[in-house]
């Protein structure tokens, strides 16, 4: 081959490379940041000193009316012995600001007698409290089938997840609706999903309640919106609404091959068909519900393996943090950040530093479908019980925190000086030795102190962890000194959008690789530092010629 025909065809390559370019130099030029973590103290086991023994799983919280109200799953109370006492389907308590901060007192406690020692016993009964069968109310149908059944069948609710809050007063949770059946034909369908049901709380100063908004709200064939992780925001920027005390809420949902997105007003949110869903591909919203099993991960809004988390806005970071377990059975938490230098599409709103430029706040829910979420990465390896591998892993964000609330949320009569919560956590972290509201994060897991699903032993474990310090500017992005390196993603759930097969669909997925949500960044930014590399080869021999 002549000289003068490999130089033509390095400049025609150098032309190419001319386009391309100018769209990937701005991406190389600000690349992912870690998230830096300085500490992580290991709490030890919740304690329910009102209770004579107690295995339970969830452990999810809100702070309504001054009280930070926790909520469990399935709740077993036994005797000094280890005889069961009682057994419901979901509970609540109550942590005291003035107590450890791993203790918490029970809703619905009663002594039920002595054991053969003359030693008391408490339990968590089917009383007044929660004489429908558990804290979240069952319906009469529900109730009666369980009763019929006595055990062998039943039907569940489980909170799944901490509760959104709409006032300071008042939140509400999508509580997942499980038939359990313990001894099926079929194991895989030991536990079957009814749908999401919708539970508003209150929390006055008798005790929390929780009140059944109608049955199901989302048919159990569908996402399971909601039992991930809701956020509440203001409307979207592209629909004004007519008055300023209209919100959104948004829902993630977890599917076989990563999380889903929906929206609804608040108003609506017991009409199902008001509900849509956010489209990764064409970045918008529409009417077409998501299949809970598609596995193009282009129609997925963040590919990977979840099961249970947490997203909230921290004040420390000035964005979402994502915190969540995924369906590997590693113990291992996991953190991502909505990263806002990373705008996914041009918008006269959304720019580059957050809504207008000046970031966001609490409220601006909207910018999980206009910002990229970072890369995943380790936070926290916690330790597993003896009887197996930990799950529901939630963190809770109330604790440490005084700007826990949206200003939004307060009353109208309330001064801005007067928009922010109490302390909580002090008996461990004083307000003066925090550094800031959100740098330290208290998370809990449960912990299989003995596996099984019928002698099993659950408890509930906590950690606080302490993050980095950042650079001090409010741009939605973490320190640029990471001391915990990025994770990989585990297993063979993940797409393979290796630099081969991403490279021919630059042109018209570009906002979907810049997000490449579930996949290793390094393969892209090796591809297209390659790229470069060989453009600046062109040029070169181009120029010699």
């Amino acid at each position: 081959m002549h000289i003068t025909s490999i130089g033509s065809q390095l400049q025609i390559l150098w032309t190419v490379v001319g386009f391309v370019m100018p769209a990937i130099v701005p991406v190389l030029c600000v690349p992912w940041t870690q998230i830096s973590v300085k500490n992580i103290t290991l709490l030890g086991p919740q304690f329910t000193p009102d209770v004579t023994n107690v295995s339970r799983d969830g452990g999810y919280s809100v702070l309504l009316n001054g009280n930070i109200v926790w909520l469990y799953d399935d709740t077993e109370c036994m005797g000094h012995a280890g005889n069961q006492l009682s057994f419901v389907s979901n509970t609540a308590a109550v942590a005291d600001p003035n107590q450890n901060i791993s203790t918490v007192k029970d809703f619905g406690v009663v002594m039920i007698g002595s054991d053969k020692y003359g030693r008391k016993e408490y339990a968590i009964l089917a009383n007044d409290t929660v004489g429908t069968g558990g804290w979240i109310p069952f319906q009469p149908d529900e109730l009666q089938f369980n009763n019929k059944m006595k055990g062998q069948e039943r039907v569940a609710i489980w909170p799944g997840t901490s509760p959104t809050p709409i006032s300071t007063t008042q939140a509400f949770v999508y509580a997942p609706l499980v038939y359990v059946d313990y001894q099926p034909q079929d194991p895989s369908k030991e536990y079957q999903a009814r749908g999401m049901t919708l539970v508003t709380i209150t929390a006055p100063s008798s005790g929390p309640i929780a009140t059944r908004e109608g049955d199901l709200i989302i048919p159990g064939t569908e996402v399971a919106f909601g039992g991930f992780a809701t956020l509440l925001g203001y409307t979207s920027t592209a629909n004004p609404p007519s008055g300023n005390d209209k919100r959104d809420v948004y829902l993630l949902g977890a599917a076989n091959n990563g999380l889903q997105l929906a929206r609804v007003g608040l108003e609506d949110m017991e009409t199902y068909t008001e509900y849509s869903y956010f489209d990764p591909e064409r970045l918008q919203f529409s009417k077409a519900s998501p299949d809970p099993n598609i596995s193009d991960y282009t129609q997925i809004y963040l590919p990977g393996t979840f099961t249970s988390g947490s997203v909230f806005y921290s004040p420390y970071f000035t964005t979402y943090l994502m915190i969540y377990l995924n369906r590997m059975a590693d113990s291992t938490f996991y953190v991502r950040y909505l990263d806002l230098n990373k705008p996914l599409e041009t918008d006269p709103v959304w720019i580059q530093g957050g809504k207008e430029g000046n970031g966001i706040v609490q409220e601006d829910a909207e910018a999980l479908v206009k910002y990229a979420w970072s890369p995943q990465q380790t936070l926290y390896a916690s330790p597993p019980g003896k009887g197996g591998f930990n799950y529901a892993g939630t963190a809770h964000p109330e604790y440490f925190n005084r700007q826990y609330f949206a200003e939004s949320l307060y009353p109208d009569s309330t001064t801005s000086s007067q928009r922010q919560n109490a302390w909580y956590g002090s008996t461990i972290l004083s307000e003066n030795d925090a550094g800031s509201d959100g740098r330290h994060l208290l998370i809990s897991w449960t912990s299989q102190l003995q596996g099984g699903t019928d002698n099993g032993i659950y408890q509930i474990w906590l950690a606080k962890v302490e993050f980095g310090i950042t650079s001090g500017e409010s741009t939605g992005t973490p320190s640029s000194a990471p001391s915990v390196p990025a994770a990989s993603m585990h297993g063979g759930q993940q797409p393979s959008k290796t630099p081969e097969n991403m490279m021919p669909n630059i042109g018209s997925r570009m906002s979907i690789i810049f997000r490449h949500n579930g996949w290793e960044d390094s393969q892209f930014y090796d591809a297209l530092r390659s790229l470069l590399l060989l453009g600046i080869v062109a040029s070169g021999i181009a120029i010699l010629l």
